[in-house]
């Protein structure tokens, strides 16, 4: 990736996925937080979260991955993440290091790939024992079905 200013990512799980954004746009990482449920929008919003008196969207991203749901009892961990409407918290199952990784690394997503995966990972570093996904941010939370999702009327 060579237009990449930072070779740095923090790097989480989603199950198996070994998953990772640029480290300058994360703001923190924080342990799971009571959420508050919001009606009428996205399934992929999971929630509000009330940090340090700043209110915080939360996006559950096993939902917006389509994965299956975590584990009952499996609390999430908040990747809280600066984003051009204000901070944004991505909810993950682990989180993992900064990892510092080079160009030669980098492969682009195979043409094969479809999905989701398509629309939201910007490539693939490959690892000695894994492959890192390097998510999309801007396209994980700026698609219509978060901010414009349609809702019913309540008078209905």
């Amino acid at each position: 990736m060579s237009n990449q200013d930072d070779p740095r990512f923090c790097t989480f799980y989603l199950g198996d996925l070994y998953l990772g954004i640029p480290v300058t746009g994360v703001q923190e990482v924080i342990r799971s937080q009571e959420r508050t449920r919001v009606p009428l929008v996205s399934p992929v919003i999971h929630g509000l979260i009330n940090l340090r008196g700043e209110i915080v969207t939360t996006v559950d991203l096993r939902h917006r991955l389509e994965l299956e749901p975590r584990p009952p009892g499996q609390e999430p961990i908040n990747v809280v993440v600066r984003h051009h409407d204000g901070v944004v918290s991505l909810l993950v199952d682990e989180i993992g290091d900064v990892f510092e990784v080079t160009n030669d690394d980098f492969d682009p997503l195979p043409p094969t790939l479809t999905g989701v995966y398509r629309d939201f990972v910007r490539g693939i570093y490959k690892l000695d024992s894994r492959l890192l996904l390097i998510l999309d941010t801007e396209r994980l939370l700026d698609l219509p079905d978060i901010t414009d999702y349609p809702t019913e009327s309540l008078a209905s």
